[in-house]
């Protein structure tokens, strides 16, 4: 993932900083709202409606 692309990018959800991790897929992680967002060849999908959560 970018830098330049991650600093600008915000979750779609609370606009908070997203942070890439690769681990166990490769997804952007707000840990304001605690939403996962997949990356799917290397394009990050915000959409809240297809969005996880990260407390399981």
């Amino acid at each position: 993932m970018d830098a330049k692309l991650l600093e600008i990018l915000a979750c779609p959800a609370c606009k908070g900083q997203l942070k890439y991790v690769q681990q166990p897929t490769e997804s952007l992680d707000c840990g304001k709202c605690a939403k996962r967002f997949e990356v799917k060849d290397g394009i990050p999908i915000l959409l809240i409606e297809e969005a996880k959560s990260l407390d399981g």
